[in-house]
């Protein structure tokens, strides 16, 4: 016996108000929880995301590719049921409205997955890392004192950055406004530097 989904009564298995109430109720959790990440977003809080497999949001460097963010989940929530809802309001059978609300739930899924891992793989190449400014010149911003007995201040431009870090240096102290080398990276943060007239 040959059997076809989509010629199935529904009807006759009282589904047309619980479907339609799955939906909705999809639609409306989904576009919550997008609206509540969007807003602690623009408060400037993270946006509340949490990963349910096993590799990090945050981790880009390891090429995960992660479907299951808050925000993906959100997302396939929200377009399962609007497109389902929408699907049986046009007189769709179904079937068919359970089909079109998978395949759109799915794709914003991954669309979204898609776009977030591209925003984070964009800011983690925007972080300054402070080993690139071993080997450049910089300058003294607070006297730096002699043979390590304290630390001073430097400004150094790293990734088109001015920034500024805790320095030492093993010989005479540094005057403000003096032009350095940076030699090493003795702790984190904190250059090791030699005068750029006594190279």
């Amino acid at each position: 016996m040959r059997f076809v989904l989509a010629e199935f009564d529904w009807s006759s298995l009282g589904l047309e108000w619980s479907m339609r109430s799955v939906y909705i109720v999809c639609a409306v959790l989904g576009g919550a929880v997008l609206l509540i990440q969007t807003g602690l977003l623009l408060l400037g809080f993270h946006g509340g995301d949490a990963d349910f497999d096993f590799h990090s949001d945050t981790d880009v460097g390891d090429g995960s590719f992660s479907v299951l963010s808050t925000r993906a989940v959100a997302a396939f929530l929200t377009f399962f049921g609007l497109a389902g809802w929408g699907g049986l309001e046009a007189g769709w059978s179904h079937s068919a409205s359970l089909g079109v609300a998978v395949l759109a739930g799915l794709a914003i899924m991954i669309v979204v997955a898609y776009l977030l891992r591209m925003q984070l793989r964009l800011a983690s190449h925007g972080n300054v890392e402070p080993k690139n400014a071993i080997g450049q010149t910089a300058t003294v911003y607070l006297r730096i004192p002699a043979k390590r007995a304290g630390q001073g201040k430097i400004t150094v431009s790293i990734q088109g950055r001015s920034q500024e870090y805790l320095a030492v240096t093993g010989g005479d102290a540094i005057p403000t406004g003096d032009a350095v080398r940076i030699l090493s990276m003795p702790t984190p943060g904190t250059f090791e530097v030699v005068p750029l007239n006594q190279e």
